[in-house]
């Protein structure tokens, strides 16, 4: 069990602790007694599609191999390519075929993968690719890309990542001011205290948790309210009371964040950043 006192990189997830999944305890007599109040779809992804993320079968590959099948391979072969190439080290050849091909590849998966091996790999090249592709069709792929531009460099590129604020899309803009808050701290109190009137209740639950890294009246004021506002999901309304119990400064010098890769059970699997697979 996590502990409650300690900062981590967000507010539980129901996959990973459902005894604080909304609903938990309860006996629905059917399905038609479930209601699902998050941003959730059922996908129809097949076994081997779900196994995507799992290196294995090319561990051992070279690079040029691991190309090919980003370029040739069907959409399972170029997705594991495009995750796998991110493990390369920082080669030009790699980076370039990740740009050329991975990112302008039609399979949203492909190009989210892509994107996730450049912030890997890191370097200009990388990052100006991670930039543009902030315009991606797919809200996934861009909330990747700040991801990418985090771990490459959030100082050199947090207009970008601050510009990301206003997409149109839940994830991106949490992973946009995850990141600010990674780079600026109680800096970010007024960007955290707006994003808790977002419409997306999961903004509302991340800016209720980073406020707890926030020393300040109005901060906890603002959380205060959350947690006992009934017209919010329980969900976001523990997350607000847990803030109020932290100790900023404690919280701040914990928090690693949540844009990155944090000891998913499978390379490429991330909590914050993946469609659930269902």
């Amino acid at each position: 069990m996590r502990d409650p006192e300690e900062a981590t990189d967000g507010p539980t997830d129901p996959r990973v602790h459902p005894e604080q999944s909304p609903g938990f305890g309860e006996d629905p007599e059917g399905l038609e007694d479930i209601e699902v109040s998050r941003d959730i779809t059922i996908g129809e992804a097949t076994p081997r599609e779900l196994q995507a993320t799992d290196l294995t079968p090319i561990v051992g590959d070279s690079a040029a191999e691991k190309i090919e099948d980003l370029v040739a391979g069907d959409h399972v072969e170029r997705r594991r390519a495009a995750l796998g190439l991110g493990e390369e080290g920082h080669d030009p050849t790699v980076v370039e075929a990740l740009v050329e091909h991975g990112l302008t590849d039609a399979d949203d998966d492909v190009r989210q993968f892509a994107v996730e091996s450049l912030g890997n790999l890191g370097g200009e090249r990388a990052a100006e690719a991670a930039i543009e592709t902030l315009g991606d069709a797919d809200p996934w792929v861009r909330a990747e890309a700040v991801v990418a531009l985090d771990r490459i460099d959030r100082v050199t590129y947090e207009s970008h990542i601050e510009a990301a604020l206003e997409d149109d899309h839940h994830a991106v803009r949490r992973n946009a001011f995850v990141s600010l808050f990674k780079l600026r701290g109680e800096g970010l109190r007024d960007v955290l205290l707006e994003h808790t009137h977002d419409d997306s209740e999961r903004v509302r639950e991340w800016a209720a948790h980073l406020l707890a890294g926030v020393d300040d009246e109005g901060a906890d004021e603002r959380l205060e309210a959350i947690a006992n506002d009934e017209s919010e999901p329980k969900v976001v309304r523990s997350t607000a009371a847990r803030a109020l119990d932290q100790d900023p400064g404690k919280f701040r010098r914990q928090f690693t964040g949540g844009t990155e890769n944090d000891g998913a059970a499978l390379p490429g699997e991330d909590r914050l950043n993946r469609k659930p697979d269902l």
